[in-house]
């Protein structure tokens, strides 16, 4: 055995486990999904080829991802396994002739397809019909238990109906819908905040969020397929078959994806692969492929599992979406900080159902990486992604000689207003720095208006367009100034239009304090950051007054943070709009915070466990947070207390290991009580 194949395989191992981090822990893949799979298919076929270099610890010797911190870990009533893939017609037959080996001579398989919904996988627990938890898949014996999360999505009951009585596990997916999809990067893409790829890595980063207000806020849906009797369940479906175990599901009243389809023979799964190959786009969320599965419950027990996979089921995989199409010039677009950020203009071309004709670029060190040049030939794809990428250009059909296409050079000057750009020495992103320029101006006034921010209904961007053009806004002071000749006499605005847009300008002035925060766009301050500021110093005068170390004493803002709040306030200008905006009558004082009579809890850390009956995690939370208080997710030797529910996980043995007290929901209520 050479030293060159146990590096090749080690090297194999390390890419696997950075590419595995990159998307189970944190939802930001590098490459995509078919690249992946390429690489630990090599990985198999040099283990294969060398087995005495196999480990536990191998990728291929893993079924999912892993937990990552900040939720507790729960176990699955069973192991949650993942499925072998297919990637065209041959291995669709292999695994057909594979089943038909594993079954008694001249039994023949009958399919039950479905369609696979690019999202992530949850289990449920029912009690009685009662919804008890929900878990992400985790490493396939245990995942993030994601409860309080669960329970805002309102495709998942939260009691079923005519359900089995007993304890039972439900298998299922949960995804974010496109048009969802759509508004929540328009959303991010309006704070400056990195768009989600697609609405897969949406869908896990919103689940593994700590605020279930965020989680309702996105409209995630589910749905479920499979169902595990969890400790002796009666009411459960016979053992029939996976058709009537769908059925038994939707007749409970939980989500079942309705388009699969029951199949006789081979002929009849290739014939759904080429249906749905075409018809992918017809539904509302994202599918990367086709899940064929044995439908009869003793078949598959005879066909059995590997450590990784049931051996009576596999997921045909679509291809990823290319096309090819011409780059015809890069050019940047100017955020609401000053952010430049590059993109391709293409000559549209069809992919995925839609017409595509730019794509995102990130910033000048990913276009010479790729070597990307107006004028080249380029491959895009969706695949998975929601938005478009370039995946390369092709050098061998690149113009030469005088014609050839010059290598991107980033503009020095904003193109907007002509002002110099500036990039610090440990970002990527240029900006401009001109506090004055009209792109800057426009994408701040419509996030200052926006609904998580100031939420001036009607102030949109044709309106916002029109206002800097005329000069009538030069920053958000301004808009409280505005009377109602001035925006009559805008394009398509008349009387009436005028009155409600300013009736609305007026309704913003009495806003809660951290909206304010939040609007006028410090970098690194969102809706949370700007909540935490207004509980620690209570209003505006006092925020603009501490000093770099009081800022940073504020739970949820560190150092990066406190600086941007110190150098936007160190700004004359901003402190002048400040001043501006509290004389327009804008509301900057918040509640008063600081006082210990309001405040007894103050200095106390909290760490919520389990299923509470008397309140919800979320207003146990509130209650604290009310209190002076802080709820952590995560148990340490300074937490004062750990409010324990029903079912609690491994917060609660950390607890006592550490000496922690420990609450029922009994001690905690009276504590609230004597605190109130």
């Amino acid at each position: 055995m050479s030293k060159s194949a146990a590096r090749r395989i080690d090297d194999l191992r390390a890419l696997i486990r950075h590419h595995e981090q990159r998307y189970y822990v944190f939802h930001d893949p590098e490459i995509s999904d078919a690249e992946f799979d390429r690489l630990l298919n090599q990985l198999k076929t040099a283990e294969r080829e060398h087995p005495t270099l196999v480990n536990q610890d191998s990728p291929t010797q893993r079924v999912g991802g892993r937990p990552v911190e900040g939720f507790e870990t729960a176990s699955h009533a069973a192991p949650l396994l993942s499925l072998d893939n297919a990637y065209d017609e041959d291995e669709l037959q292999a695994f057909d002739e594979r089943v038909r080996k594993g079954l008694p001579d001249g039994e023949a398989p009958r399919y039950v397809a479905e369609l696979k919904i690019d999202g992530l996988s949850i289990a449920l627990t029912y009690a009685d019909g009662v919804l008890r938890r929900g878990v992400t898949r985790g490493d396939g014996t245990s995942g993030e238990d994601v409860t309080s999360n669960v329970r805002v999505i309102r495709a998942i009951p939260l009691r079923l109906c005519d359900g089995p009585s007993g304890r039972i596990e439900v298998r299922g997916e949960i995804y974010l819908p496109r048009q969802a999809f759509d508004r929540v990067n328009a959303d991010r893409a309006e704070r400056e905040e990195a768009r989600f790829a697609n609405p897969r890595n949406a869908a896990a980063g919103t689940m593994r969020n700590l605020d279930p207000a965020l989680v309702a806020a996105r409209g995630l849906g589910a749905y479920v397929y499979q169902v595990v009797d969890a400790g002796g369940a009666t009411g459960m479906p016979r053992p029939g078959g996976h058709a009537e175990t769908l059925e038994a599901l939707s007749a409970w009243e939980l989500p079942v994806e309705p388009h699969w389809e029951r199949c006789g023979n081979l002929a009849s799964v290739l014939a759904f692969c080429r249906t749905w190959s075409v018809r992918r786009h017809e539904v509302d969320f994202d599918i990367d492929g086709v899940v064929f599965k044995v439908d009869d419950a003793v078949q598959r027990d005879r066909l059995g599992a590997t450590a990784k996979f049931p051996r009576w089921a596999i997921a045909f995989k679509f291809p990823p979406e290319q096309a090819t199409t011409r780059l015809t010039r890069i050019e940047v677009n100017v955020g609401r900080t000053g952010a430049v950020t590059p993109y391709a203009v293409l000559e549209p071309v069809r992919l995925g159902g839609s017409t595509i004709s730019r794509a995102t670029l990130h910033n000048e060190q990913e276009i010479a990486r790729k070597d990307l040049r107006a004028g080249d030939l380029v491959i895009i794809e969706k695949g998975g992604d929601v938005i478009p990428k370039i995946v390369k250009a092709i050098p061998r059909r690149r113009r030469r000689g005088k014609a050839a296409p010059k290598p991107f050079v980033m503009p020095a000057r904003c193109p907007q207003c002509d002002s110099p750009l500036d990039r610090l020495k440990d970002e990527v992103v240029w900006r401009c720095v001109n506090s004055s320029c009209p792109a800057k101006l426009r994408r701040g006034l419509l996030h200052f208006a926006s609904r998580r921010a100031m939420n001036i209904e009607g102030l949109g961007q044709s309106l916002v367009e029109q206002l800097v053009e005329a000069g009538l806004v030069t920053d958000f002071a301004d808009l409280y100034a505005l009377k109602a000749p001035a925006l009559e006499g805008l394009e398509r605005m008349g009387a009436k239009s005028a009155k409600k847009v300013l009736a609305e300008i007026e309704k913003s002035k009495v806003s809660d304090v951290w909206r304010l925060i939040h609007g006028v766009g410090i970098r690194h301050v969102g809706e949370g950051v700007a909540q935490a500021l207004v509980r620690g110093f209570g209003s505006v005068v006092a925020l603009q007054a501490a000093p770099v170390e009081r800022l940073e004493a504020v739970p949820d803002v560190g150092p990066v943070v406190a600086q941007a709040v110190r150098a936007f306030f160190d700004d004359p200008r901003n402190g002048a709009l400040m001043e501006r905006l509290r004389e327009a009558g804008v509301t900057v004082e918040g509640p008063v915070v600081d006082s210990a009579a309001v405040r007894p809890l103050a200095g106390a850390t909290f760490v919520l466990t389990g299923t509470l009956k008397s309140m919800s995690r979320d207003e146990a939370k509130a209650v604290v947070e009310r209190l002076g208080g802080r709820v952590s997710s995560s148990v340490s030797k300074n937490t004062s207390y750990v409010l324990v529910g029903a079912d609690p996980g491994s917060k609660l043995e950390k607890a006592r290991g550490l000496g922690v007290r420990t609450l029922d929901e009994a001690a905690f209520s009276k504590l609230i009580i004597e605190s109130s």
